[in-house]
């Protein structure tokens, strides 16, 4: 899994990296960068990097129980307070695997393990959802 996530030059340069991956169950976690800080009188990590990651977290896991996810359909993300210190940690589930669209939930959490975002992400399958 480590390898198929930093294969994209983005996910390299978030410096993703695994910390444990089942059937359905997937923990990344992030580096903190001073880059990704939007508001830097707190600082705060920029929204679209809390998104991508619930994003990634949730395509991946649906990796761990299907080859066939072809692209993110839709994705909702609630923001539950700034994140200010890394590194970061994304938890994420399956939810449902589907033949035309597969759902996927996931939170990012501080490193005292605060709830930073949650979402969830419909992701367009290929092939009517073949199995691994």
């Amino acid at each position: 899994m480590q390898s198929a996530l930093s294969i994209a030059p983005f996910h390299a340069w978030l410096g993703l990296r695994v910390e444990d991956v089942n059937d359905g169950v997937l923990h990344l976690s992030m580096p903190w960068r001073d880059e990704i800080v939007s508001n830097p009188r707190i600082p705060s990590v920029h929204g679209g990097v809390l998104a991508s990651l619930i994003d990634l977290a949730g395509m991946y896991v649906l990796l761990t129980r299907t080859r066939a996810v072809s692209a993110t359909a839709s994705l909702h993300v609630d923001y539950h307070r700034p994140a200010s210190g890394g590194p970061l940690h994304v938890h994420a589930r399956v939810v449902k695997i589907g033949r035309t669209l597969s759902v996927a939930d996931s939170e990012v959490r501080s490193p005292d393990g605060v709830l930073l975002a949650s979402g969830r992400g419909s992701y367009l399958m290929r092939d009517g959802g073949i199995a691994a």
